[in-house]
């Protein structure tokens, strides 16, 4: 199995842009994209290849804040138990996905329907695997590496944004339940690959 690769320079670069857009907001006003890129230290180009417009760029800086880190979910939380500790995860990004539809819809809509600038550019911010991989930092070693490589990628598919839409918008269940049912996955997932 294949995952997509990105240079640290490409994850870092559009980090950078949805950070620096972030802090000029928080100042007031609405900055134009070569503000951003300026505050960023990114070529307006560069910019460009990650954001087709400053809309786009704006609409996921505070949500991008929002998310927090990996480290800081798990900070003190010495727990070897890796169901226990997915499950935290899943429902972290599960709260955030639902807190925030509106916003991580037209998010979606845009990095799908966005025209490929540069070929190998991330489109999107891969925010999961991170927050997967911190998840599973106290017991990896209880995986065989193949299946932890399958158990990261299954757990992605069920974590964020695209699971929310097709428990609502494909199988017409609530939050509450949809939570139910990604909980049971979750766990499903966790003990096959063990």
């Amino acid at each position: 199995m294949k995952e997509a690769k990105f240079s640290n320079r490409q994850l870092r670069a559009r980090k950078d842009l949805l950070q620096a857009a972030a802090r000029l907001t928080k100042s007031g006003g609405k900055p134009t994209m070569d503000e951003v890129a300026k505050e960023a230290l990114i070529s307006r180009a560069t910019a460009y290849r990650y954001f087709k417009n400053i809309d786009a760029l704006l609409l996921e800086a505070p949500l991008d804040e929002a998310v927090g880190t990996p480290e800081l979910m798990f900070e003190g939380d010495d727990s070897t138990d890796p169901e226990k500790r997915v499950v935290a995860a899943e429902a972290a990004m599960h709260e955030l996905a639902y807190r925030n539809e509106a916003q991580l819809r037209v998010m979606l809509a845009n990095s799908i329907g966005r025209d490929a600038v540069a070929p190998g550019t991330p489109v999107r911010q891969n925010r999961r695997s991170d927050l997967i991989d911190a998840a599973l930092a106290t017991s990896k070693e209880r995986f065989s590496p193949a299946n932890y490589k399958m158990l990261r990628a299954a757990l992605a598919i069920i974590f964020g944004t695209e699971s929310m839409i097709v428990c609502q918008d494909v199988l017409g269940i609530d939050e509450k339940t949809a939570r139910k049912v990604k909980s049971w996955a979750v766990r499903a997932l966790v003990r096959a690959a063990l």
